[in-house]
Formats: structure tokens, sequence, C-alpha cells
């Protein structure tokens, strides 16, 4: 090696420093890029349908805006119970009935909302919003009927009439345990209990009520599926019903329709995990996912009330007729209480395995 190869002449010394400086000015950029790229987010999905709405409409504009790549994880409730019990927490977002998150309230992280970037925190609506979860979309329990054999102005105007089937004779159908809860609130309406009246609810009162309409039952409903099923083919011509299910079957043309009197409404909610391994960022997807773009969006998808005032008042009256939420739920709804279920939906499981028993 010559002296030239180890100095070389100051031209070329000035164009290596020079390389080196836009190297390293570069690099930062670089790695903080790669970084991104490798930062992920876990959720609890419920999975079907409903993954391959939200990763278009939310994972994937969610990465290419932070980098963070969203992992949707389709699992039971009772794997994540094991889940927390161990400490072995796999999942960071929880995505989930509201009332099934308030069993593990202890487990769960405030929200940041302060941190929020995309949604302004006073957007969404008080009754959706906790220290500890927050709404994702409402859906409602209805009275669901086939045209084939009910009009607007012939079908049970209210669940006192859907339980008198002498005066209104007709296949009808209710919620199983196994769909996550019996349709206590209707049965204590059906009793004369006022909608604002109903918490706590009256366990024995209710099992009684659903003694009296049981002989018209023809099968209780285990899955959103098997209710909207059953009513297309009238199996059952009456039935509780989950509102985007029977939406679903409507748009697929069945001939069916809703009586919105008295209908209950659920909230599926978000929470963050204590433990949670990517806590950031599932606070970051958290305030995306309610910003009035996704909101409004996914209600047009999937037929669901949003949780924030602009994200509503921005949809087309043809959608609000069509779900729960706004004025509709003030005048002729009610919000079915998260913590009350979650605090007795054990007792309730075991009220239920004995009435069928034995009623």
């Amino acid at each position: 090696m010559n002296n030239d190869d180890r100095n070389p002449p100051p031209s070329t010394q000035r164009r290596a420093l020079l390389k080196a400086a836009c190297v390293a000015a570069l690099a930062p950029a670089v790695w903080t890029r790669r970084a991104q790229a490798a930062e992920t987010v876990v959720i609890r999905s419920p999975g079907g349908a409903y993954d391959g709405i939200r990763r278009k409409l939310i994972y994937e504009p969610f990465e290419a805006q932070t980098g963070i790549r969203v992992i949707p994880v389709a699992t039971t409730t009772g794997k994540l119970e094991a889940m927390i019990k161990s400490g072995n927490i796999e999942i960071d977002i929880i995505d989930n009935d509201d009332s099934v998150l308030l069993q593990w309230e202890d487990a769960l992280a405030p929200l940041n909302y302060n941190a929020f970037k995309f949604t302004d925190p006073a957007d969404i609506l008080p009754e959706y919003k906790h220290d500890k979860y927050v709404g994702n979309f409402v859906y409602a329990d209805v009275m669901g009927y086939n045209l084939d054999k009910w009009k607007s102005n012939t079908v049970p105007a209210s669940w006192a009439q859907f339980w008198d089937y002498k005066k209104y004779p007709s296949t009808r159908a209710l919620a199983d345990m196994d769909s996550g809860a019996p349709n206590l609130e209707f049965a204590l309406l059906a009793d004369g209990v006022p909608m604002d009246k109903l918490y706590p609810l009256d366990l024995p009162r209710a099992f009684k009520s659903l003694s009296r309409i049981k002989p018209a039952i023809a099968k209780f409903w285990s899955s959103g599926a098997l209710s909207v099923q059953m009513l297309s083919t009238r199996e059952a011509d009456l039935s509780s019903i989950w509102s985007t299910r029977i939406l679903q079957g409507i748009q697929s043309q069945a001939p069916l329709a809703i009586n919105w009197n008295q209908h209950g409404v659920h909230v599926q909610a978000y929470a963050v995990l204590k433990q949670a391994k990517n806590a950031a960022n599932a606070q970051k997807l958290v305030d995306f996912c309610l910003s009035k773009e996704v909101q409004s969006k996914f209600a047009s998808y999937w037929n669901s009330g949003p949780v924030t005032k602009t994200a509503y008042n921005a949809l087309t009256p043809e959608l609000r007729d069509k779900i729960p939420g706004g004025e509709r739920t003030r005048e002729h709804g009610f919000l079915l209480d998260a913590k009350w279920w979650a605090t007795n939906r054990a007792n309730v499981s075991k009220e239920w395995e004995k009435w069928t028993l034995n009623a």
C-alpha cells in the first residue's frame, strides 16, 4: 500500500467527510422509520367480516400515519380471563361489550384522553366515555319480525304485547344465556317495570315473567346468526334480535323489519390493559378509532351507532333511521347497565341454568 492509498488528496478527503456527514444526518430518520415500522399494537377483535372492514378503514390507515402495525386477534372471553389471571398478557387493547370489559376493571389502565391527537375528547358522548373504557360503537336489542306474518300496524307494539301470545299468536324466540345475556330487561318491561326503573334487575320477577312466555318460545337463540336465521325461515315470526344482525338480514333481502319501541342499547367498547406491552401505541389506536371519519364511516358499514357527537351529526337521515342513538334512543330506548351485568352475570347464569331445568 503506497502513501497515496493511506492519505488521499484534500479534495477526496472533503468529499468523504461530506458523504459521512450526510449519512450521519440521515441515520436518525432512517432508524426512526425502521423502529416505527417494527412497532405494533395487538387488539382483541370479534373477527370475521368485522376485521375485514376495520383493516381497510382503521388498521391500514393508522399504520400509514403512525408506522404502528395493528395485529387483530380473535379470542374468547375465557381465554382473555385466563390471560389476565396468569399475568401473561399478549393483548394490548380489548374490543368487547362494555359489561365484559368491566369484569376485569382492576386490570384496565386509565385512558389518556389529554394526549388524544385524532379525537377531541369533548366530542365523545358522556354516556360512552369513562376513565378506563370508552365506547367503540353502539347497537341494540330490538324486537324483530317477519313481514310475511306481521306488518308495522299489526306487530306487537311493546314487550307486554310480545308476551301476550294468546292475543298476538305466532312463534317467538328470545336470547339464551349462551348469547351473552338473556332478555331479562324485556321480561321486566313486559311485567310493567318502567324503562328508567329497570336496574338493579329484579331476578325473581324477571324469571317469573320468562316462565309466562316460555310456552310460546320456539327456541332460545344462542348467537346472532341463529336469531336472524330463525326469523328469516319463520321458525320464529317474532324475536328479540341484535339490530346489526337483523339489518344484515334486511340487506340480504330477507322479509324482516324492526320495532324500535323499548330497545336496549349495548356499547361495544375499548379498554387498554395495565400490563399491555405496547401501552402507548394502544392509547394512540383508541384515539384514532374515535375520530370523526372512522366513527361515521364504520357506522355506515356496520349499521351501528357512533359514540361521538360530530360523527352522529354527519350521518345521513337514511342511516340514522336504521341505528340506535340520538332522539330515537332518548324517546324509545334505554342503555343497558354494564356495571350491573359485569357484577351479576355469573349469578344470572346460575339462575338461568336452574330456570331452564325447572320452568
